[in-house]
């Protein structure tokens, strides 16, 4: 028999949770659908237990920056504390708390993997939902595992194995340069797994900065991390305890482990968006400023298409629960949407890159400080690695994009963010007071170097 509910929500990452929360709470009777944990990636493999890694590694990285500073240290890893942490940080991957929390909302939680059948009809197993009111679409996104020779059939690493793991191996190959691959490359190396990261870009995070791929490589290298760009996996095999990747144009690698960080995708087949007209073999379900997807239905998060971040699940879930409850939302807006990269130093993006405002036809002015320059940077000394840059539409006098890297890039970012979304005019910026001496000060000579 089909059950008629208000809302059928599928998928329970942070904004699918939190949109199921807020409509019930608002009246609505829902039901919350999801195959995985209720909280999604985010509090279970991605942003927390990763981060609390990180901060493991940095604190390593600190102590072995004493000398020269104060003094003599000595730092032995151990990754006993670290595991520890993580299970603690997840509950050992148990979603008790976060599914009561949604309960108690007044929403009800349904396990299981839902398919559309049609605009407001959901399947989950047996059972069958009809939504009167709306469907949303959270889905989320799963690693994606390129059709490299022999590689399905070895024991490889995706981030989730790389999350839970109690123990590290001698030796580790990464394919993927980008944020996955860096934050957690740069981690195992500190605790000292060799590390090889192999890119088949030209450069690492290729969608940063040219000088944000520069600055990462040379600290990734100084710090005994081997980076290979250019280099395509052409095969992988797995003998003996180890892996080997045979690469095009270079020697092969060989590791004890294996982690594939060559991004995410969404199983929008397997979602049935054929039922609502939707192309199934596209990368991202199309969505208006409003997060409609077509009559009754809406979609968040990755699946969308506008950035792989909790913040924007976030941000997207408010304005579909605004629009579902016809509250008459202003549209979502990506202008200044910001990204970091957690390594160390943390990359933080905001905006359009120089290249992305050149290609828009832009009329592009940049200015830019190494933060070694800066009193700061000379003050904080090992590890002060960094630079902010700007973009600025010379026509408009506003920043559409900026970047600011450093030992707290993505906190700097912030003040950054806010002028590229407000549009504060750049001679605006030029005019603040800026505390001194801090890290956030070098943006006031990144705008001088700007020009007149």
């Amino acid at each position: 028999m089909t059950e008629r509910v208000d809302v059928v929500v599928v998928g329970l990452g942070p904004g699918g949770e939190a949109a199921a929360g807020s409509l019930a709470q608002a009246g609505l009777s829902v039901v919350a659908v999801d195959g995985r944990l209720c909280g999604g990636e985010c509090p279970f493999w991605g942003c927390v237990p990763s981060k609390t890694m990180i901060r493991a590694g940095n604190a390593l990285a600190e102590g072995r920056r004493v000398p020269g500073l104060a003094g003599q240290a000595s730092v032995v890893a151990d990754w006993a504390p670290v595991a520890a942490r993580v299970r603690a940080a997840t509950r050992d991957w148990d979603d008790t708390v976060p599914v009561e929390r949604l309960e108690s909302h007044g929403a009800r939680f349904v396990r299981g993997w839902g398919r559309l059948e049609g605009p407001g009809r959901v399947v989950v197993g047996d059972r069958d939902f009809e939504a009167t009111t709306a469907v949303l679409l959270n889905p989320g996104t799963a690693p994606r595992v390129p059709p490299i020779p022999g590689l399905a059939e070895t024991p490889y690493w995706t981030n989730r194995d790389a999350i839970e793991v109690d123990h590290l191996p001698r030796s580790l190959a990464v394919l993927g340069g980008g944020a996955i691959g860096l934050e957690l490359g740069q981690l195992f190396s500190r605790f000292g797994t060799e590390v090889t990261v192999i890119e088949g870009a030209p450069r690492l995070v290729a969608l940063e900065e040219p000088e944000s791929s520069a600055l990462i490589t040379a600290v990734l290298e100084r710090e005994g991390v081997r980076v290979l760009t250019s280099s395509s996996a052409a095969a992988v095999t797995y003998r003996d305890g180890h892996f080997g990747v045979e690469l095009e144009g270079a020697e092969p690698v060989r590791a004890e482990q294996l982690l594939v960080a060559t991004g995410r995708q969404t199983d929008l087949a397997g979602l049935g968006v054929a039922s609502i007209g939707l192309d199934d073999q596209a990368r991202t379900i199309p969505v208006d400023g409003r997060l409609r997807v077509v009559p009754g239905v809406w979609a968040i998060g990755d699946a969308t298409g506008k950035g792989a971040f909790t913040h924007v699940s976030m941000y997207q879930s408010a304005i579909a629960v605004d629009d579902i409850l016809g509250r008459e939302p202003v549209e979502a807006d990506y202008k200044a949407l910001p990204r970091v990269t957690f390594t160390d130093p943390e990359i933080g993006s905001v905006g359009l890159t120089e290249a992305a405002a050149r290609a828009d036809g832009i009329d592009v002015r940049t200015g830019q400080v190494d933060l070694v320059d800066s009193t700061r940077g000379w003050i904080h000394g090992p590890g002060g690695d960094g630079l902010i840059k700007v973009v600025e539409d010379a026509g408009r006098g506003v920043l559409v994009g900026a970047t600011s890297i450093g030992p707290m890039g993505g906190e700097v970012l912030g003040l950054l963010a806010l002028a590229v979304h407000a549009e504060v005019p750049t001679v605006r910026l030029r005019q603040m007071i800026y505390a001194y001496p801090t890290f956030h000060r070098a943006i006031e000579t990144a705008l001088a170097d700007l020009g007149s």
